[in-house]
């Protein structure tokens, strides 16, 4: 992994480790989940909610480096799964032909999330399939908070992926339309201003900008009761 954006993460404090695959399964017709062996990265590094790591792959000869997000992290084995989204791309292409023993590496370099104390009294998260192993470790991690989700799919057989709600839990599916525009709308809508509340924004880039200021100008809501990040881009 002799390239400069492995040397500048190192330099910034990134910590590198060999992944070990284990098993591979599909989900669905658009995922791929793949089980690995950390190489040491859970105990060396913890587990918080939305965990995420930084994997290189090559592509045409080149490095490149794609984030993905810990799914049931196990500190005790030391294993986890990370889920693969099948578009065009090297990601994709590795997910899908790795086979037990193979092995990729990760950095671990600007992953952090911590709830508030004391803890929201609820959970607003606005999300779709490239977040919702984010979001699930958030319900797993804070199982009595109660939660309301609006969750953007692009492909019908999304709805069928597992979300982690429980009875208190409200998870509301919502089809990508107008550039995101039905989302953005329907969660302006339903979002109230609530003091005890935590909000939680992770979905296209445009999409994810529009909340967070709707959050911020409108709703007057504290830059410490908002985590917001653009999971990918449209342009």
């Amino acid at each position: 992994m002799a390239n400069w954006e492995a040397l500048v993460l190192r330099a910034l404090g990134g910590r590198n480790f060999r992944l070990t695959v284990l098993e591979t399964e599909p989900v669905g017709g658009r995922y791929h989940r793949l089980r690995v062996d950390d190489g040491g990265l859970l105990d060396a590094c913890g587990v918080h909610p939305t965990m995420w790591v930084r994997l290189w792959f090559d592509d045409g000869g080149r490095p490149h480096q794609r984030a993905y997000t810990l799914v049931d992290p196990d500190p005790e084995t030391g294993r986890f799964s990370l889920e693969f989204a099948l578009h065009d791309g090297c990601a994709a292409r590795w997910a899908t032909a790795a086979a037990a023993g193979d092995t990729i590496e990760a950095t671990v370099q600007g992953t952090g999330f911590t709830w508030p104390d004391p803890a929201p009294e609820h959970l607003y998260a606005a999300g779709d399939a490239a977040s919702l192993p984010a979001i699930n470790s958030l319900l797993d991690s804070a199982p009595d908070v109660a939660a309301t989700i609006w969750l953007e799919y692009a492909h019908d057989d999304e709805r069928a992926l597992p979300v982690r709600a429980r009875e208190h839990h409200t998870v509301t599916w919502l089809p990508r339309q107008d550039d995101g525009r039905l989302l953005v709308d329907t969660v302006r809508a339903g979002v109230p201003a609530a003091p005890a509340a935590y909000y939680w924004i992770a979905c296209e880039a445009a999409s994810t900008r529009a909340l967070t200021k709707h959050l911020r100008r409108e709703l007057g809501v504290g830059k410490d009761r908002i985590s917001s990040l653009a999971y990918w881009s449209a342009r």
